[in-house]
């Protein structure tokens, strides 16, 4: 990756991440835990399978590594990173999580944030450590195809945008349990 690529994915990381954690900091059991509808995710379900995605990503761009580079892959959106990250994010096509990836209360509500956090960490610490020429390596999205491994790695923070836009859905719903005034009688 060249140096370039590497600043804007550790920006893309990090402002993802400052995204997420204002959108969630402060909800109350309540809040995390609103269902707009039956087919709907919460806020917390979204932060899991974020944490959930994003760890199990990692894994596979490391394991993807392990296999040398294959000069006669080509991603399906060379040259198109703005796009693809874009189309993420804006959720256009909606995509039902694989079983894995659902998400099933795996860690108590105080624990979800962190749970992001120290993925995101490892996340963050490999994007700026790696000597890999992440353009050359190369790994099967389930719905696009080949991507490249930067392209993998740019799409960590656009998961993470998607789902937290997703989230400010859930909590723009009329019935979204609001805080209450610290004078309001309950």
């Amino acid at each position: 990756m060249t140096p370039a690529e590497r600043e804007l994915l550790l920006k893309n990381l990090e402002e993802s991440r400052e995204r997420l954690l204002l959108m969630a900091k402060n909800l109350s059991r309540e809040q995390l835990h609103y269902r707009p509808a039956a087919d709907r995710w919460t806020v917390a379900e979204c932060v899991e399978h974020i944490a959930t995605v994003e760890a199990r990503v990692l894994v596979a761009i490391q394991k993807a590594l392990e296999a040398g580079p294959d000069s006669s892959k080509r991603s399906v959106m060379e040259g198109k990173d703005d796009a693809l990250v874009a189309g993420v994010v804006a959720r256009v096509a909606r995509f039902k999580a694989p079983e894995p990836l659902v998400p099933t209360g795996r860690w108590p509500d105080e624990q979800l944030l962190k749970e992001f956090e120290g993925t995101r960490q490892q996340t963050r610490a490999f994007a700026a450590s790696t000597t890999a020429d992440l353009r050359r390596h190369f790994y099967k999205h389930p719905a696009l195809g080949d991507l490249d491994l930067y392209q993998w790695m740019l799409l960590i923070a656009g998961h993470c945008d998607r789902h937290r836009v997703q989230s400010e859905e859930v909590m723009a719903s009329p019935d979204f349990p609001r805080a209450r005034q610290a004078n309001a009688p309950a």
